[in-house]
């Protein structure tokens, strides 16, 4: 059962088309592919079985480039994250793909050990040019082993970027940089966006790894929220709005590397900072950012700042459990009040 959780359709200004995040995503795939012939794509059904991965971020891509370049593979989590590594390592630039970031667990050794370690234990020599792409997140009724948000897992060990866009602009742009770069990079979509539908430029476009969108303008409090948590934020904004409240809305877009400053600039000017994501509280990535904006500008802070997580219990698969488990737009305005009270 499909339960649509993100329905916001931001227009698109005239000249540029509107695609939804997945066919940003397939066209970032798309563009690359016919740019560079090391890129390929390998993993579970993205070819012919199964038309394009489970929700269609590959779909086509076998009929303009073959079964050479768009490989599916045995159900074999660490195989794929292996032979992607080893690819990359020969000169090749894979694009893994997971079906699933919560079976990633499988994949940790060749990811955590292998990929992330070798161009530092190469003194730089070595190049690892690879992306490990996967959907995370809740809201489709899905349940507790293929609903989780674990982005923590991968911010976590030195070697890794992490990446984690929340509109299909950012999805195409980043995607790119992704598979541009020379170090390994998991790059985690949300699954409640493959529909949400946005401006995307044409042709050549990409975003840095590592810089920020400020997503809405204020003054009075800065929201920090990853994927989903972004739309929830703009939607309690609204709320906020009427109330003569303003709050200011950042993507980080990229976890690893961090936009730090982009941030610190934000709770300069607002004095008051909330940081939300789908991911557990506990040991989550919120934690790590509100240490950094406390260490880096604990003097412009005018209240403790506040995390909105998931709770730490595995996601339910009946649907008001599932909501009540995750932060919503409600929670937002809730915390937002309290902080400017």
């Amino acid at each position: 059962m499909s339960r649509p959780l993100i329905e916001t359709t931001p227009t698109a200004p005239a000249g540029i088309r509107s695609l939804t995040y997945a066919e940003a995503l397939n066209e970032a795939l798309r563009e690359e592919m016919r740019r560079d012939p090391r890129v390929f794509v390998l993993g579970e059904d993205v070819a012919v079985w199964g038309g394009g991965g489970i929700f269609g971020v590959t779909k086509g891509l076998v009929d303009e480039f073959g079964p050479q370049r768009v490989r599916d593979t045995p159900i074999s989590e660490e195989a794929i994250a292996a032979v992607a590594i080893g690819a990359a390592v020969a000169g090749a630039r894979p694009v893994a793909e997971f079906m699933y970031v919560d079976f990633m667990g499988l994949a940790m050794e060749p990811i955590v050990n292998q990929a992330a370690k070798i161009r530092y234990m190469f003194g730089g020599k070595a190049r690892v040019p690879v992306v490990f792409r996967a959907q995370q997140g809740a809201g489709r009724g899905n349940a507790a082993q293929h609903s989780q948000s674990l982005e923590a897992w991968f911010a976590h060990i030195p070697g890794l970027k992490v990446v984690t866009p929340s509109a299909p602009a950012d999805a195409k742009g980043l995607l790119i940089s992704a598979i541009r770069d020379d170090n390994p990079v998991v790059f985690l979509e949300h699954k409640a966006l493959y529909n949400l539908r946005g401006p995307v430029p044409e042709g050549e476009f990409t975003i840095p790894l590592g810089v920020a969108d400020r997503k809405r303008e204020g003054r009075h409090a800065t929201f920090v929220g990853v994927h989903t948590m972004v739309h929830k934020a703009l939607a309690a904004a609204e709320t906020l709005a009427k109330e003569g409240i303003e709050l200011e809305v950042i993507d980080p877009r990229s976890l690893v590397p961090f936009d730090l400053d982009t941030v610190v600039a934000s709770v300069r000017k607002t004095g008051r900072l909330v940081v939300g994501h789908e991911a557990y509280e506990r040991c989550g990535i919120g934690a790590e950012i509100i240490t950094q904006v406390v260490t880096a500008a604990f003097d412009a802070l005018d209240a403790p700042p506040l995390r909105l997580c998931a709770k730490n219990v595995p996601i339910p698969y009946n649907a008001g459990l599932e909501a009540a488990a995750l932060p919503q737009a409600e929670d937002i305005v809730t915390a937002v009040r309290r902080l400017v009270a």
